[in-house]
């Protein structure tokens, strides 16, 4: 007899996680089960070594705040992405105070976020991009500097054997954190089967079908013994990385047409020489190279996992078919259908640049991606740092009324009609804004129930629904109180 739960919940990372966690929450009487096709979750893009630990909230990213070709600057995304950062961290600290999970310091700390350019052009971009951000309540702290002896005290790895004569600035935010997105997985899912929902590790989802009452057929085999079982369910989520695609594509739900992805791996060379880790304390952003995408920005960053510190450089790109880190060699070409045929090859004909940018990263040995780290870190000696392999990131690529096709970078929520299925694709800045993901997607999908889970919200998330940004005193009272919930010193 086929089993029926109300929830199903495909892919072991953060996105599953936290959805599960609210709904937990919000429906404790509810049949919940997750199916991972590893041997544990949070192996993919939430390890902590598979992404580089921030906690996006536009303090330091650039590519959140372009340039437009008239020379203007516009700070809403910038805003925006930090309002969705505060929802998470006003999540995670309930989560703390209920003792879902464990001490604050087992999945985020306090890390200074920095921005550092060189040459005339960049340097009077990010004084620009300064004099903005500094009138935003929620960047209150943000701090600007062309003063080696200022920026030597924030980040000594940056100004030492630094040629003189060169135009250099940086802004630097001391709130900023490092988020180990995979302590926080293994804590959620953790506090999931604690709480009665079934966390199936091992076991690979092959097939979704709509049912005639609506529900979804699971089909599903253990991956070590092949042993084939199927589950029923009401609703289906499918936060399964790059492999999502392959899901919604099999379930055939019109709202797949059109959509495709490309899949972009990364490097990083990594140091725990306490020498050379004593001396940086920060995550320190740049500007990328001309055609790399966002997810390429350049940035040495301080890490702390499993209580052990070290720095990361990078990422470097590397290329491979495959749309997860354990995936398959075939996946780039099985995801073709006739109806994202066309936008797929608009989008390469589209970014010749993105191509050249690939292919020059792909040279790169380790002694030339150390000279890419001393553009950062002058003093940097090859014997320091190593290459680990970061995770596979699948960008989107969709249908475009006026260009045929796009690639888009950041994340985007598919969903049926009937709210029954819903999955997500793409990439940064995902795992740091999976709560106001996941509550946009219970509004979508759950609309009948939505206004009666609005005060168990309210009390998971106090500023939901407001503008922080908008109210001084709102958003210096809310960061201060998740900072203190938080244990986080600025």
């Amino acid at each position: 007899m086929t089993e029926s739960v109300d929830v199903v919940l495909i892919g072991g990372g953060i996105m599953s996680a936290t959805l599960g966690t609210l709904l937990r929450e919000l429906q404790p009487d509810w049949k919940i089960v997750a199916f991972e096709r590893l041997s544990d979750v949070g192996q993919e893009s939430s390890n902590p070594w598979n992404n580089a630990g921030t906690g996006h909230a536009a303090l330091c990213e650039l590519n959140y705040m372009p340039q437009g070709k008239d020379g203007s600057l516009d700070p809403a995304k910038a805003v925006s992405i930090n309002e969705q950062f505060q929802q998470s961290r006003q999540f995670w600290s309930s989560l703390v105070e209920r003792g879902v999970l464990d001490a604050p310091s087992t999945f985020i700390n306090s890390t200074p976020h920095m921005t550092f350019v060189r040459g005339e052009k960049d340097v009077a971009y990010l004084k620009a991009r300064y004099e903005i951000l500094k009138q935003q309540p929620l960047f209150e702290g943000i701090e600007y500097s062309e003063d080696s002896r200022v920026i030597n005290k924030w980040a000594p790895l940056l100004m030492q054997k630094r040629r003189k004569g060169e135009p250099f600035a940086a802004t630097r935010v001391p709130s900023g954190t490092d988020v180990d997105f995979g302590a926080l997985t293994h804590q959620l899912f953790d506090h999931l089967a604690n709480s009665g929902a079934q966390v199936r590790t091992e076991h690979e989802v092959r097939s979704l079908k709509r049912q005639k009452d609506g529900s979804w057929l699971v089909k599903y085999r253990h991956t070590v013994g092949r042993t084939p079982g199927e589950v029923k369910a009401r609703f289906v989520f499918v936060g399964a990385g790059g492999w999502a695609l392959k899901l919604l594509q099999n379930s055939g739900i019109p709202e797949i047409k059109g959509y495709g992805v490309f899949p972009i791996g990364g490097q990083f060379l990594k140091t725990t020489n306490p020498a050379v880790v004593a001396q940086h304390k920060a995550k320190v952003y740049s500007q990328a190279s001309v055609g790399a995408p966002p997810m390429s920005v350049p940035h040495l960053d301080a890490r702390v996992v499993d209580g052990e510190s070290s720095l990361l450089f990078g990422p470097f790109a590397t290329f491979s078919p495959k749309f997860l880190k354990h995936g398959s060699m075939l996946d780039l070409v099985t995801q073709v259908r006739p109806h994202n045929l066309w936008p797929m090859l608009r989008v390469a004909f589209a970014n010749p640049d993105l191509i050249t940018y690939l292919v020059g990263e792909l040279l790169k040995n380790h002694a030339k991606k150390v000279d890419s780290l001393r553009t950062f870190m002058p003093t940097a000696k090859d014997e320091d740092w190593t290459i680990i392999q970061a995770g596979q990131r699948a960008q989107v690529m969709k249908k475009d009324p006026e260009k045929g096709g796009i690639l888009q970078f950041g994340t985007e929520v598919i969903t049926s009609q009937d709210g029954t299925i819903a999955g997500l694709l793409g990439a940064s800045p995902g795992a740091s804004t999976a709560v106001p993901i996941m509550l946009g997607l219970l509004r979508r999908c759950f609309p009948e129930q939505y206004a009666g889970w609005e005060p168990t919200l309210r009390e998971l998330i106090p500023t939901m629904g407001e503008n922080l940004n908008e109210d001084a005193d709102a958003a210096e009272q809310s960061m201060s109180a998740t900072a203190s919930a938080l244990s986080l010193t600025a």
